[in-house]
Protein backbone atom coordinates (compact mmCIF):
# COMPACT_ATOMS: atom_id res chain seq x y z
CA UNK A 1 0.00 0.00 0.00
CA UNK A 2 2.74 1.99 0.81
CA UNK A 3 4.64 1.54 -2.56
CA UNK A 4 1.29 1.54 -4.13
CA UNK A 5 1.09 5.88 -2.69
CA UNK A 6 4.23 6.63 -3.68
CA UNK A 7 4.09 5.34 -6.80
CA UNK A 8 0.82 7.07 -7.77
CA UNK A 9 2.84 10.50 -5.58
CA UNK A 10 5.78 10.12 -8.20
CA UNK A 11 3.45 9.98 -11.12
CA UNK A 12 1.72 13.40 -9.91
CA UNK A 13 4.85 14.99 -9.80
CA UNK A 14 5.95 13.72 -13.24
CA UNK A 15 2.42 15.22 -14.62
CA UNK A 16 2.56 18.77 -12.76
CA UNK A 17 6.45 18.94 -13.79
CA UNK A 18 5.19 18.14 -17.33
CA UNK A 19 1.99 20.53 -17.18
CA UNK A 20 4.15 23.63 -16.18
CA UNK A 21 7.36 22.46 -18.96
CA UNK A 22 4.17 22.75 -21.60
CA UNK A 23 2.61 25.69 -19.66
CA UNK A 24 6.26 27.32 -20.27
CA UNK A 25 6.56 26.11 -23.63
CA UNK A 26 3.65 27.76 -24.75
CA UNK A 27 4.27 30.87 -23.36
CA UNK A 28 7.49 31.16 -25.18
CA UNK A 29 5.84 32.31 -28.56
CA UNK A 30 6.98 34.97 -30.28
CA UNK A 31 4.78 37.44 -31.66
CA UNK A 32 5.41 39.55 -34.88
CA UNK A 33 6.33 43.31 -34.06
CA UNK A 34 4.01 45.60 -36.13
CA UNK A 35 5.35 48.08 -38.19
CA UNK A 36 9.09 45.65 -38.50
CA UNK A 37 10.09 44.49 -41.29
CA UNK A 38 9.62 40.28 -41.80
CA UNK A 39 13.86 40.36 -41.53
CA UNK A 40 13.59 42.44 -38.14
CA UNK A 41 11.15 40.10 -36.53
CA UNK A 42 13.03 36.69 -37.78
CA UNK A 43 16.08 38.01 -36.51
CA UNK A 44 14.69 38.61 -33.04
CA UNK A 45 12.64 35.55 -33.25
CA UNK A 46 15.81 33.25 -33.91
CA UNK A 47 17.71 35.06 -31.61
CA UNK A 48 14.74 34.30 -28.66
CA UNK A 49 14.74 30.88 -30.04
CA UNK A 50 17.97 30.44 -29.16
CA UNK A 51 17.54 30.97 -25.74
CA UNK A 52 14.65 28.51 -25.01
CA UNK A 53 17.01 26.09 -23.01
CA UNK A 54 19.01 28.28 -20.58
CA UNK A 55 18.39 27.86 -17.52
CA UNK A 56 20.24 30.71 -15.74
CA UNK A 57 19.44 33.83 -15.53
CA UNK A 58 18.28 35.64 -18.94
CA UNK A 59 18.70 39.60 -18.78
CA UNK A 60 17.76 42.33 -21.21
CA UNK A 61 19.51 46.18 -20.71
CA UNK A 62 17.94 48.75 -22.38
CA UNK A 63 18.49 52.44 -22.94
CA UNK A 64 15.70 54.65 -21.97
CA UNK A 65 15.78 58.05 -23.54
CA UNK A 66 15.44 57.63 -27.41
CA UNK A 67 16.05 54.10 -26.63
CA UNK A 68 12.27 53.15 -25.22
CA UNK A 69 10.40 56.12 -25.42
CA UNK A 70 11.19 59.56 -27.55
CA UNK A 71 13.17 62.24 -26.55
CA UNK A 72 12.36 64.87 -29.16
CA UNK A 73 12.76 67.44 -29.07
CA UNK A 74 13.93 67.31 -24.81
CA UNK A 75 15.04 65.26 -23.01
CA UNK A 76 12.59 64.64 -20.07
CA UNK A 77 14.63 64.64 -17.42
CA UNK A 78 15.22 68.42 -18.50
CA UNK A 79 11.76 69.02 -18.82
CA UNK A 80 10.84 67.69 -15.33
CA UNK A 81 13.38 69.97 -13.84
CA UNK A 82 13.03 73.17 -15.72
CA UNK A 83 9.24 73.00 -15.56
CA UNK A 84 9.31 72.38 -12.18
CA UNK A 85 11.88 75.52 -11.06
CA UNK A 86 9.32 77.45 -13.57
CA UNK A 87 6.63 76.71 -10.88
CA UNK A 88 8.69 76.57 -7.54
CA UNK A 89 11.60 78.51 -7.68
CA UNK A 90 11.34 81.28 -10.62
CA UNK A 91 11.14 85.11 -9.22
CA UNK A 92 11.46 83.83 -5.77
CA UNK A 93 14.31 85.35 -3.43
CA UNK A 94 14.73 82.56 -0.59
CA UNK A 95 17.75 80.93 -0.22
CA UNK A 96 16.76 77.29 -1.68
CA UNK A 97 15.47 78.96 -4.69
CA UNK A 98 18.24 81.26 -5.22
CA UNK A 99 20.85 77.96 -5.04
CA UNK A 100 18.37 75.63 -6.70
CA UNK A 101 18.23 78.18 -10.04
CA UNK A 102 22.12 78.74 -9.12
CA UNK A 103 22.53 75.52 -10.35
CA UNK A 104 20.26 75.31 -13.64
CA UNK A 105 22.16 78.36 -14.48
CA UNK A 106 25.10 76.56 -14.09
CA UNK A 107 23.67 73.56 -16.39
CA UNK A 108 22.40 76.17 -19.11
CA UNK A 109 25.89 78.03 -18.78
CA UNK A 110 27.56 73.78 -19.45
CA UNK A 111 24.89 73.26 -22.13
CA UNK A 112 26.69 69.87 -22.42
CA UNK A 113 23.48 68.00 -21.50
CA UNK A 114 24.87 64.48 -22.01
CA UNK A 115 27.90 65.17 -20.25
CA UNK A 116 28.91 64.02 -16.49
CA UNK A 117 29.15 67.45 -15.18
CA UNK A 118 25.35 68.01 -16.43
CA UNK A 119 24.29 64.44 -15.23
CA UNK A 120 25.25 65.28 -11.69
CA UNK A 121 23.67 68.93 -11.53
CA UNK A 122 20.39 67.17 -12.16
CA UNK A 123 21.14 65.22 -8.95
CA UNK A 124 22.31 68.11 -6.98
CA UNK A 125 18.87 70.51 -8.15
CA UNK A 126 17.00 67.36 -6.48
CA UNK A 127 18.83 66.83 -3.32
CA UNK A 128 16.31 67.65 -0.56
CA UNK A 129 13.07 66.25 -1.80
CA UNK A 130 11.63 63.05 -0.99
CA UNK A 131 12.02 60.23 -2.94
CA UNK A 132 8.12 60.35 -3.46
CA UNK A 133 8.49 63.82 -4.51
CA UNK A 134 10.47 63.28 -7.04
CA UNK A 135 8.45 59.93 -8.36
CA UNK A 136 5.63 62.03 -8.62
CA UNK A 137 7.75 65.20 -10.28
CA UNK A 138 8.73 62.68 -13.24
CA UNK A 139 5.92 60.76 -13.38
CA UNK A 140 3.64 64.26 -13.87
CA UNK A 141 6.13 65.68 -16.32
CA UNK A 142 5.65 62.24 -18.22
CA UNK A 143 1.95 62.55 -18.50
CA UNK A 144 1.65 66.25 -19.34
CA UNK A 145 4.56 66.19 -21.91
CA UNK A 146 5.27 62.50 -22.78
CA UNK A 147 2.82 60.75 -22.90
CA UNK A 148 2.06 58.66 -26.00
CA UNK A 149 5.92 58.95 -26.47
CA UNK A 150 6.65 55.05 -25.63
CA UNK A 151 7.78 53.66 -28.79
CA UNK A 152 5.11 50.72 -29.28
CA UNK A 153 7.42 47.96 -31.39
CA UNK A 154 9.91 48.28 -28.21
CA UNK A 155 7.10 47.66 -25.67
CA UNK A 156 6.40 44.87 -27.95
CA UNK A 157 9.84 43.32 -28.57
CA UNK A 158 9.74 43.95 -24.13
CA UNK A 159 6.64 41.54 -24.34
CA UNK A 160 8.18 39.29 -26.33
CA UNK A 161 11.37 39.35 -24.03
CA UNK A 162 9.17 38.27 -20.78
CA UNK A 163 7.54 35.76 -22.61
CA UNK A 164 10.67 34.17 -23.05
CA UNK A 165 11.28 34.72 -19.57
CA UNK A 166 13.43 37.48 -19.75
CA UNK A 167 14.52 39.76 -16.46
CA UNK A 168 14.15 43.48 -18.52
CA UNK A 169 16.49 46.62 -16.84
CA UNK A 170 16.38 50.16 -17.66
CA UNK A 171 19.48 51.68 -17.36
CA UNK A 172 19.52 55.87 -18.02
CA UNK A 173 21.99 58.69 -16.96
CA UNK A 174 18.74 60.60 -15.28
CA UNK A 175 18.28 60.46 -11.81
CA UNK A 176 16.69 57.05 -11.19
CA UNK A 177 13.26 57.81 -8.74
CA UNK A 178 12.83 60.85 -11.54
CA UNK A 179 11.82 57.67 -14.15
CA UNK A 180 11.32 54.89 -11.85
CA UNK A 181 7.47 55.56 -11.53
CA UNK A 182 6.40 56.69 -15.58
CA UNK A 183 8.97 53.72 -16.83
CA UNK A 184 7.68 51.21 -14.33
CA UNK A 185 3.36 51.94 -14.83
CA UNK A 186 4.44 52.20 -19.01
CA UNK A 187 6.47 48.95 -19.51
CA UNK A 188 4.80 46.60 -16.81
CA UNK A 189 8.35 46.37 -14.80
CA UNK A 190 9.56 46.28 -11.19
CA UNK A 191 10.60 49.92 -10.46
CA UNK A 192 13.93 48.62 -9.04
CA UNK A 193 14.66 47.51 -13.02
CA UNK A 194 14.88 51.15 -13.71
CA UNK A 195 18.63 51.98 -12.69
CA UNK A 196 19.42 55.66 -12.63
CA UNK A 197 21.77 58.03 -11.64
CA UNK A 198 21.66 57.28 -7.65
CA UNK A 199 22.18 59.48 -4.73
CA UNK A 200 22.14 58.78 -1.30
CA UNK A 201 18.57 58.64 0.58
CA UNK A 202 18.37 59.76 4.27
CA UNK A 203 15.26 59.40 6.16
CA UNK A 204 13.69 59.34 2.92
CA UNK A 205 15.17 62.24 1.46
CA UNK A 206 17.75 62.65 -1.54
CA UNK A 207 21.05 64.07 -0.86
CA UNK A 208 23.38 65.13 -3.13
CA UNK A 209 25.69 62.53 -2.28
CA UNK A 210 26.49 60.75 -5.89
CA UNK A 211 26.41 56.92 -6.01
CA UNK A 212 29.13 55.70 -8.56
CA UNK A 213 29.03 54.27 -11.52
CA UNK A 214 26.65 56.99 -12.81
CA UNK A 215 24.78 55.12 -15.82
CA UNK A 216 26.46 57.29 -18.81
CA UNK A 217 28.70 56.25 -21.22
CA UNK A 218 31.46 54.14 -19.76
CA UNK A 219 29.30 54.20 -16.33
CA UNK A 220 26.48 52.35 -18.12
CA UNK A 221 28.78 49.46 -18.75
CA UNK A 222 30.22 49.38 -15.17
CA UNK A 223 26.36 49.62 -14.10
CA UNK A 224 25.43 46.24 -15.06
CA UNK A 225 28.09 44.23 -13.11
CA UNK A 226 27.57 46.89 -10.34
CA UNK A 227 23.54 46.79 -10.01
CA UNK A 228 22.52 44.02 -12.55
CA UNK A 229 25.07 41.39 -11.31
CA UNK A 230 24.43 39.47 -14.97
CA UNK A 231 26.02 39.96 -18.29
CA UNK A 232 23.21 40.55 -20.45
CA UNK A 233 22.07 38.50 -23.41
CA UNK A 234 20.88 41.30 -25.63
CA UNK A 235 21.00 45.56 -25.22
CA UNK A 236 19.28 47.99 -26.62
CA UNK A 237 21.15 51.85 -27.18
CA UNK A 238 20.76 54.77 -29.74
CA UNK A 239 23.80 57.32 -29.07
CA UNK A 240 27.53 56.67 -28.59
CA UNK A 241 26.89 57.40 -25.30
CA UNK A 242 25.37 53.61 -25.64
CA UNK A 243 28.72 52.19 -27.16
CA UNK A 244 29.90 50.40 -23.91
CA UNK A 245 26.96 49.59 -22.44
CA UNK A 246 26.15 47.56 -25.77
CA UNK A 247 29.35 45.94 -26.20
CA UNK A 248 28.44 44.18 -23.01
CA UNK A 249 25.92 42.16 -24.96
CA UNK A 250 26.90 38.61 -25.33
CA UNK A 251 23.86 38.16 -27.77
CA UNK A 252 22.05 40.65 -29.65
CA UNK A 253 22.65 44.33 -30.15
CA UNK A 254 19.61 46.41 -30.77
CA UNK A 255 20.69 50.28 -31.95
CA UNK A 256 17.36 52.38 -32.53
CA UNK A 257 17.61 55.27 -34.54
CA UNK A 258 21.15 55.39 -34.56
CA UNK A 259 22.57 59.21 -36.10
CA UNK A 260 23.95 58.75 -39.31
CA UNK A 261 25.23 62.28 -39.62
CA UNK A 262 27.87 63.14 -37.05
CA UNK A 263 31.26 61.45 -38.08
CA UNK A 264 32.79 60.64 -34.55
CA UNK A 265 36.13 62.00 -33.74
CA UNK A 266 39.02 60.12 -32.13
CA UNK A 267 37.80 61.16 -28.56
CA UNK A 268 34.94 57.83 -29.64
CA UNK A 269 37.44 55.43 -29.07
CA UNK A 270 36.70 52.28 -31.43
CA UNK A 271 33.44 54.47 -33.25
CA UNK A 272 36.09 57.14 -34.59
CA UNK A 273 35.74 57.86 -37.93
CA UNK A 274 32.17 56.29 -37.96
CA UNK A 275 28.94 57.70 -37.59
CA UNK A 276 26.98 55.45 -34.60
CA UNK A 277 24.92 54.05 -37.56
CA UNK A 278 27.65 52.92 -39.93
CA UNK A 279 29.79 51.99 -36.88
CA UNK A 280 26.49 49.24 -35.55
CA UNK A 281 26.03 48.32 -39.48
CA UNK A 282 29.66 47.14 -39.01
CA UNK A 283 29.65 45.38 -36.09
CA UNK A 284 26.57 43.69 -37.09
CA UNK A 285 23.75 45.29 -34.54
CA UNK A 286 20.29 45.29 -35.67
CA UNK A 287 19.23 49.06 -36.31
CA UNK A 288 15.49 49.78 -36.16
CA UNK A 289 13.60 52.46 -36.69
CA UNK A 290 10.95 54.37 -34.18
CA UNK A 291 8.88 57.03 -34.87
CA UNK A 292 10.25 60.06 -32.59
CA UNK A 293 9.08 63.69 -33.56
CA UNK A 294 7.53 66.85 -31.85
CA UNK A 295 3.73 67.18 -30.57
CA UNK A 296 3.04 70.60 -31.56
CA UNK A 297 0.50 71.02 -29.16
CA UNK A 298 2.83 70.54 -25.87
CA UNK A 299 4.40 73.72 -24.39
CA UNK A 300 8.44 72.99 -23.31
CA UNK A 301 9.67 74.68 -21.10
CA UNK A 302 13.21 73.51 -21.96
CA UNK A 303 13.16 75.09 -24.68
CA UNK A 304 12.36 78.37 -22.85
CA UNK A 305 16.04 78.08 -21.00
CA UNK A 306 17.43 77.59 -24.51
CA UNK A 307 18.41 73.80 -23.90
CA UNK A 308 19.41 72.73 -27.61
CA UNK A 309 17.01 70.41 -28.97
CA UNK A 310 17.07 66.79 -29.85
CA UNK A 311 17.06 65.39 -33.67
CA UNK A 312 13.81 64.21 -35.31
CA UNK A 313 13.25 60.48 -36.12
CA UNK A 314 10.60 60.24 -38.12
CA UNK A 315 9.46 57.10 -39.54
Amino acid sequence: MKRSFLNVCRLALILLFTLQFNNASLAQKYRNIKDWSPEINNRIKKFLETTKQIRERKVAVFDGDGTVFGQVPHYLADEALYRYADLVYRDKTDSLSLAKMKILKEMVADGNNVGKPYVENRVHFLAGLTTEEVAELGYQCYLESYQGKFYPEMKALIENLKAYGFEVWILTASPEYLYQKFIAVELGLPDVNIVGAKSVVVDERLTDEIVMPIPQDDGKANTIPTFIKARPLLVGGNSRGDMDMLNQSKGLKIVVNPDDVTVRGKEDGPMSGHTVKSYWEKEGALIVRCNDVRDPKVRFHTEEWKIRENKSNPK
